[in-house]
């Protein structure tokens, strides 16, 4: 008889379309992973992956079994989120993801404060400047910059983040028009470069001023600060760094800070006390947030 870890090893297989890729996901030898899927076809007596140089691809019973355990995964995810949600008391272990740059310049005290006001609640901070999946629990709470958030959340607007463009404190960077021949800039990479800021930077700077890229919101004010480039940051972040000087622009973008859940969470005590405790300390900084 199948069991889960069999159609998770497949789907593994079908997602990496290598046994070593599968294993590394898995955490498994890539002896034990052959082995397996050897079992597993023979125990069906069909093949469930057509092998070939550019790697392995599923056949229609491959297919049919990935499609089953995508399932069978998003019926348990769903129930871990239903049952998450029915604590009554803050306990347990919360899972936040925000960005390196808005911990680094703003968001450290506030964690420090939730975890003196709440010593039962185990706090794991996941710093990506990627949006995590909520809705697969990659994590709890996000707190965001977005114009938009995905409909698949809820959450809380903390407010209106203003931006701007920064040069390195003492140099001509600094003092230099930013839209100016002598104007140099650092831009994004993955997977940041579908961000306001970088997509203004695509269209006033030509692209062979966009001297650096880099993929990280912290590494491009850092970067700014060593004189690599101008930089386009949230004022919450520039105006923090006193290597940085704002320069007389335009915002080149304008967002919110969100603070946001999956739906199914949201009545979990854990997640409650952390979404009034943050709203709560953040509503005290918002005029930092819109650059004032």
């Amino acid at each position: 008889m199948m069991n889960w870890d069999d159609f998770r090893l497949v789907r593994a297989i079908a997602e990496a379309r290598s046994l070593v890729g599968a294993a590394e996901a898995l955490g498994l030898n890539h002896s034990t992973v052959f082995r397996r899927l050897g079992q597993i076809e023979t125990d069906l007596g069909r093949p469930l992956f057509e092998r070939s140089r550019s790697g392995y691809a599923a056949t229609a019973a491959g297919e049919e079994m990935v499609a089953l355990a995508n399932r069978m995964s998003d019926g348990v995810l769903e129930f871990e989120r239903r049952l998450a949600g029915q604590d009554e008391r803050p306990r347990g272990e919360l899972r936040v993801t925000t960005t390196d740059s808005m911990f680094a310049s703003l968001l450290a005290p506030m964690f420090a404060s939730f975890r003196e006001a709440y010593p039962e609640i185990r706090t794991e901070i996941i710093v990506s400047n990627a949006s995590l999946n909520l809705s697969r629990r990659d994590a709890d709470v996000a707190i965001r910059a977005t114009s938009e958030p995905p409909d698949t959340l809820v959450g809380r607007k903390v407010g209106p983040m203003a931006w701007g463009v920064y040069g390195k404190t003492g140099t001509e960077l600094a003092t230099c028009d930013p839209l100016g021949a002598e104007a140099i800039y650092v831009g994004f990479g993955p997977p940041m470069e579908e961000i306001e800021a970088n997509q203004w930077i695509a269209r006033n700077v030509p692209s062979a001023r966009v001297v650096a890229r880099v993929n990280t919101m912290h590494m491009a004010a850092v970067a700014a600060a060593a004189g690599i480039g101008l930089a386009v940051l949230p004022r919450v972040v520039g105006d923090s760094m006193p290597e940085l000087t704002l320069l007389d622009a335009k915002a080149p973008a304008t967002n919110a800070l969100w603070l946001l859940t999956h739906a199914d969470l949201k009545g979990a005590a854990r997640v409650r006390a952390f979404m009034d405790h943050a709203w709560n300390w953040l509503s005290k900084e918002k005029g930092r947030l819109a650059g004032e």
